[in-house]
Parts: structure tokens; C-alpha cells; sequence
């Protein structure tokens, strides 16, 4: 099969300023056909049946029950705007946690979330890495292992897939090549991974701390590492693409940058705040891995614009559909350049296209 393009319901703005429905009818204006949901839309509108949003922070958390009817109700809407949800996402925490009590009710929750798969009508939940602090975690490979074995098992039995993803902050694992190695250890049918360009990129040859936004030696770390990625990666454990890039800085971003937390790491900040889509302003070498994984491995499936921006929570109506626009034009110049799409990829996007800033940020 072709690929087909996809967005996460965040890229389209927060919960808390802009409605989960509105976001998805601007993802299917736009062309999109599949939808990443994330679990704050997903939480804020269940909240909003009793009343429960305030601002940023729920006043209340949902019930189970207002949850799985947020559930079927996003379902309904999906089907209605020829939207497929390919993944519920992110469920976080779930390896390597010391604190084995809050191990078995993160387990708790994730039998919930097969409930929601269920009535959201999607089979696949996506994994990232835990970055919780080193204290709280267990660096052994064979603990995190382990966890993720007892979570695929679960998720087998509801004929749901776990697509464990790197994140590029990850405390014990930020890379590619250690989830591979693990869920290649485990072997099972319903257990794959989620290959991210930016926390492929953002991990081994970027570093918003430096000077240049660079790692030293970037390039050959990067080509090593595309290198055995074309070697040793069966296409079939590829559950889904999250394709996007990120600004460069115009200056480090360290102790004084207005993006600066003493709690958070600094590529987390920076993934927060300075996303943007392929083939805009960007500056990591998403190419470079768009082109080992469609054209050396051959991936085909779904290709997701998974986008965090710091304009997303702004109290703007226009933010869906202009996120939504910049993420389908993105989608259509990589299926120039790398004929992925099929028949599929010449519906055209919308023509009010507006992209909200470019250039390097002066900070």
C-alpha cells in the first residue's frame, strides 16, 4: 500500500484553547486521512460534559465513563469527516519504573486505553521512552524489557499494537537502535516501533545547547547511524512515520534562554517550542532519514506530521486550519520528493496556505 498522510490532533492546537472536532474537520479539509488523537483532547473533552476545563489545567479529572463517551463520540466524528485514527497517544511511563506499585496501576491504565482503542476504533497505541528523573527509573535493560514485554502481552489479548517510539530526552533510552534492540528481543506480532526524524535528528546530531545547534561530529554519526538502520531493520516491525524538523536557535539554549526549565531537558524545550513542519523553516536533516527509511527499507504505511509549537495554546481561531494547511503542503512536497503518496497524494490541500513565521528565532 501506498503511504498516506496523517497528523496528531495536537499539531492542530491545544485542548484548552481549540475543540477536538474542529481540528479534525481541518485536517480532512485540508487532505489528511488518518488522525493521531492525543489524550489531552481527548481528556478535555470528556471534562467539558461536567463541566471540568479551566485554562490550561482540568479542574477535574474525567471519569472512566465520560472518557469512553468522548471516545465514541470522536469516533463518530472521524467516520463522518473520512478520518482514520491510527493511534492513541502518548502512553507515558510504562518501563523501568522502581516504585512497582505505580508500575501495576500505570498497567491498570493501560487496560483502560484498550477500552478507548476500542471505542475510538483505532489498534495501535504509541509508547514514547519514560523521562521521568534517573532516581525513579531502572537503567537495567532487562527490567525496561521486561515491562514492555508484560505490556505487549496485555495489548495482544485486546488485538491492540504498542508502537514503542525514542524520544530524544529519554532518560535510559533516546535512540533508535535500543528500542529496535528490544522489541527485536521480545519478538511478538503486536509489538513495533515508531521511527520519529526529529527525535532521530534531534538525539545524535542536534544539541540546542550548543552553539551551532549541533552535536560534534554530527554528520558522521548521523550517516553511521542511518547506515545501520538500512542493515538491520526489518520494515515490518514500522508501525508508523512521525516525519517533522525543527528551527535552529539563535542561541544556546541554556540557563537565561526564555525556554529554559532547571527541571526539564533542554531538547524537550526545545521539541516543545520549536517544531515546524518539513520543508519549512527548519533545519535538521530530515531527508537524510526520510530517504533511508521510504527508499532504502521501503516503508509504506502511514506518514504523521506529529508537530509541538509554542503557538499552539494561543487563543487564535485560525490555528487549525493554518497548522493543518502547513502540515498537508509539507506532506505533499515529500511525496514529490520521494513518490510515496500514489493516486491518494494528488488530492490537493487547501489553497489559503499561511505560514505563521520563518527564519531562525532571535533568542
Amino acid at each position: 500500500m501506498p503511504c498516506k498522510p496523517a497528523i496528531s490532533s495536537m499539531s492542530l492546537g491545544r485542548a484548552w484553547e481549540h475543540a477536538l472536532f474542529d481540528k479534525l474537520q481541518e485536517a480532512s479539509l485540508a487532505g489528511f486521512k488518518g488522525i493521531e488523537i492525543f489524550y489531552e483532547d481527548l481528556a478535555y473533552l470528556a471534562a467539558t460534559y461536567s463541566g471540568g476545563t479551566k485554562g490550561e489545567q482540568l479542574t477535574t479529572e474525567p471519569s472512566q465513563a465520560e472518557l469512553r463517551k468522548a471516545a465514541a463520540e470522536v469516533a463518530k466524528w472521524a467516520t463522518s469527516l473520512n478520518l482514520t485514527i491510527i493511534s492513541l497517544q502518548p502512553f507515558m511511563y510504562a518501563e523501568g519504573i522502581k516504585d512497582r506499585a505505580r508500575h501495576a496501576e500505570k498497567l491498570a491504565e493501560l487496560k483502560f486505553w484498550f477500552e478507548l482503542c476500542d471505542l475510538l476504533g483505532t489498534d495501535m497505541i504509541l509508547l514514547p521512552t519514560t523521562f521521568l528523573p534517573a532516581a525513579q527509573l531502572d537503567s537495567d535493560i532487562a527490567v525496561i524489557t521486561s515491562d514492555l514485554r508484560e505490556a505487549a502481552t496485555l495489548a495482544s489479548q485486546h488485538k491492540i499494537k504498542i508502537a514503542f517510539e525514542n524520544l530524544a530526552w529519554g532518560t535510559n533510552i533516546n535512540t533508535w537502535e535500543v528500542i529496535y534492540s528490544i522489541v527485536k528481543e521480545i519478538d511478538m506480532p503486536n509489538l513495533g516501533i515508531c521511527l520519529d526524524t526529529f527525535n532521530i535528528c534531534g538525539g545524535i546530531w542536534a544539541d540546542p545547547t550548543s552553539s551551532d545547534g549541533k552535536v560534534d561530529n554530527t554528520d558522521e554519526i548521523l550517516t553511521a547511524s542511518l547506515k545501520r538502520m538500512k542493515e538491520t531493520i526489518d520494515v515490518n516491525k514500522i508501525f508508523f512515520i512521525q516525519l517533522i524538523d525543527a528551527q535552529p536557535l539563535h542561541s544556546p539554549l541554556v540557563k537565561g534562554h526564555p525556554w529554559h526549565k532547571d527541571d526539564q531537558p533542554a531538547r524537550m524545550s526545545w521539541s516543545r517550542n520549536a517544531r515546524c513542519f518539513a520543508y519549512e523553516d527548519g533545519y535538521l536533516p530530515v531527508a537524510k532519514v526520510a530517504e533511508t527509511i521510504f527508499e532504502d527499507l521501503g516503508f509504506e504505511g502511514w506518514v504523521s506530521m506529529e508537530l509541538f509549537h509554542r503557538e499552539l495554546g494561543e487563543k487564535d481561531e485560525s490555528i487549525p486550519r493554518r497548522f493543518a494547511e502547513r502540515g498537508f503542503e509539507s506532506w505533499k512536497k515529500l511525496d514529490q520528493e520521494f513518490k510515496i503518496g500514489g493516486k491518494e497524494a494528488k488530492r490537493p490541500g487547501m489553497s489559503r496556505l499561511q505560514s505563521s513565521f520563518g527564519g531562525a528565532l532571535d533568542f
